[in-house]
């Protein structure tokens, strides 16, 4: 029976059980708390295995080494577990250790951008091979990364390392000069070598630089140009590039006007033979008077890079003589007239200061 304040009484024995409308409203409220707390709990653990599966993945980790490239932060990039390789690595890759890290700068960095995963293969247990594409100053491209498992932290959150480090090692080759330009730094090949390195007429170096990357490499002077290279790094290790390095007009035009003058001063001898030059004429008859030379075609200068120089094979030009004569078998008298043929070479050694050696042969 119930009374006036909701209450149900069973009487009989003087003993009597009763529920109360309160006892109900306590009850639903610590199921719903159970029931609220198995549902965050499940989200939480729903929300840890997507950040796994993505912030906190293979694919994610290396996407934070790329957009960090692409924001130019090679700080951050270079804080990755596993980005720098060890001189061990190194040695284990037949590459050159104690490489100088003066690409890994900002101001060397182009455009990265498109970032797109492609591939996330576990290739053995713990250990991932992750495919990006992506585009290098516009151009399309993809680079392949292996990473691995590297625990945890927070107790829940997978840890990362790069298994092979992502940075490539530039083999730069420049023939027959030092100096070069890369993604509009000026570098000299010779700033790493050894102190007793003997001189040479080309140069090499190898540097550490960020992958995936272009590389843009020429070499510009005064008297050598080297036309640009570009390079696209999209896998570590070692990227050979080569920068050659070619007498360009003003250098031509500087050997030319010096071997013309030589020849000039060669005409300016009025005997059949000059001493010390290329032309000269036998005459059988007698010379009457002073012969009276000039340089009717000078040879042109091509150079080509020889064993420490430039050189000129032998090229031909024509000298001119105007001499009068008498015939021995007649006693007439006449004038030759003639152009005479004749060859020259010649090598072309820099000197220190960036002037030039002329030897002609």
């Amino acid at each position: 029976m119930t009374n006036g304040d909701g209450e149900w009484r069973r009487t009989g024995s003087g003993r009597g059980t009763r529920r109360t409308g309160t006892g109900r409203t306590l009850t639903g409220a610590i199921i719903s708390v159970v029931v609220i707390a198995a549902l965050l709990v499940a989200a939480l653990f729903a929300a840890i295995g997507s950040l796994n599966r993505d912030l906190y993945s293979a694919g994610g980790f290396v996407r934070q080494y790329l957009d960090a490239i692409a924001r130019h932060d090679t700080v951050g990039a270079l804080s990755l577990t596993g980005v720098k390789p060890t001189n061990a690595e190194l040695e284990a890759a037949s590459l050159p250790q104690d490489l100088p890290e003066t690409l890994l700068r900002a101001s060397v960095l182009g455009s990265l951008t498109d970032i797109t995963l492609t591939g996330d293969t576990e290739t053995t247990p713990g250990l991932h091979t992750v495919t990006y594409d992506f585009r290098l100053d516009g151009t399309k491209a993809s680079m392949e990364f292996q990473v691995e498992r590297a625990g945890s932290f927070a107790g829940v959150f997978n840890a990362w390392r790069f298994s092979t480090s992502p940075l490539a090692v530039l083999q730069v080759t420049v023939l027959h000069e030092a100096t070069f330009e890369i993604n509009g730094l000026t570098l000299d090949a010779r700033a790493h070598a050894a102190p007793d390195a003997p001189v040479t007429f080309s140069h090499q170096a190898a540097y550490l630089a960020f992958a995936p990357q272009r590389y843009e490499l020429k070499h510009e002077s005064e008297l050598l140009t080297a036309p640009t290279v570009a390079t696209p790094v999209t896998s570590s290790g070692a990227t050979d590039v080569t920068v050659d390095a070619q007498p360009n007009a003003a250098f031509i035009q500087q050997v030319q006007d010096e071997l013309n003058e030589f020849l000039d001063t060669c005409a300016t001898q009025q005997v059949l033979q000059p001493s010390n030059c290329p032309f000269g004429i036998d005459i059988d008859d007698r010379v009457k008077g002073l012969p009276t030379w000039s340089i009717a075609q000078y040879p042109p200068v091509t150079l080509v890079p020889g064993q420490g120089t430039f050189d000129m094979a032998d090229t031909g030009g024509l000298a001119h003589i105007v001499v009068e004569v008498q015939s021995l078998f007649d006693g007439d008298v006449s004038v030759r007239d003639e152009d005479v043929p004749f060859a020259v070479g010649l090598t072309v050694a820099m000197n220190a200061d960036g002037s030039l050696n002329i030897e002609l042969h």
